[in-house]
């Protein structure tokens, strides 16, 4: 995988729930995210065959390997469908209007014995309409992007390889990311996802920088009341974490102990993040 390198042209703000103006651009270039798309979901359905319908996923608490697929899957339906512009909003009310969109395809749902063949079937239609789409159609979306399309193919990239590790945890030791996708995901956690929200629990400003190592890129957050704001680079910061991109990207995303990287500073306001940066999509109660 490369960095990005060719400036892009990027969006004026819209009205999309979430978005907010970026000058940055995505460390991954589009083919590349879909790329890995196709890769983790072909590893994540090996996992979800060897692990067995019935494993606990430890990562999504409640949960069995076939409520991941199950998951996974209309994920996948719902992007295609917004992506596609086949949709008729961003956020769906309930899983039957996917069968609206997909109706041969939006089956809820198959047997167990057909489960992951039909969840790579939901992969395989995700990554068509992720191709056959333009940066520059007007496609909903929620996280700020250089274009919508590269914000669906990141969050596509990103869910399936976190659920992909999620899947192997179940069945035994999971691989770890390759370094500049860890790193893109740790960019797209702490400047697109956690910017987000106008208000955080804190009764002060503090903050937290994110270094990882093996790529050299660094990450700077102010915490503040009414929200967290991200800067590429250094400064003084109450708690710095390091280490890996792949162990700092399992961290942020909750998945793996603290104790992976290293932590320097006041770790409550780490343990804040952990108990307030979670992870769930608003139409369903899925973990992510």
């Amino acid at each position: 995988m490369r960095r990005r390198r060719r400036e892009e042209q990027h969006r004026e703000p819209t009205d999309h729930p979430g978005y907010r103006e970026t000058e940055r651009e995505n460390l991954m270039e589009i083919a590349e995210h879909i790329t890995t798309v196709q890769r983790e979901a072909r590893l994540f359905a090996e996992a979800a065959r060897a692990g067995g319908l019935e494993a606990d996923i430890a990562g999504c608490p409640g949960w069995n390997m076939r409520d991941l697929v199950r998951h996974l899957s209309e994920i996948h339906l719902w992007a295609a469908g917004v992506i596609s512009q086949r949709a008729t909003k961003l956020f769906p009310d309930d899983i039957s209007e996917h069968t609206e969109t997909w109706p041969e395809l939006a089956v809820f749902w198959p047997d167990d014995g057909d489960l992951v063949d039909w969840y790579l079937e939901t992969n395989a239609n995700l990554v068509h309409c992720l191709e056959d789409a333009s940066p520059n159609d007007e496609i909903p979306y929620f996280l700020k992007a250089p274009s919508p399309l590269a914000m669906w193919a990141r969050r596509q990239a990103h869910e399936i390889a976190m659920h992909r590790w999620d899947a192997e945890s179940a069945s035994g030791d999971p691989s770890g990311f390759d370094p500049i996708l860890a790193a893109d995901g740790i960019d797209e956690t702490v400047d697109a996802y956690a910017t987000r929200a106008d208000e955080f629990p804190t009764m002060s400003t503090w903050t937290m920088a994110v270094h990882a190592v093996d790529t050299g890129d660094r990450w700077r957050l102010t915490v503040t009341p009414t929200g967290i704001t991200t800067v590429r680079g250094d400064g003084p910061t109450d708690v710095t974490l390091s280490g890996s991109a792949s162990n700092l990207h399992l961290v942020l995303w909750n998945r793996t102990k603290d104790s992976t990287i290293t932590v320097d500073g006041d770790r409550e306001l780490l343990d804040s993040w952990h108990t307030n940066v979670k992870r769930r999509w608003p139409f369903t109660t899925h973990y992510s």
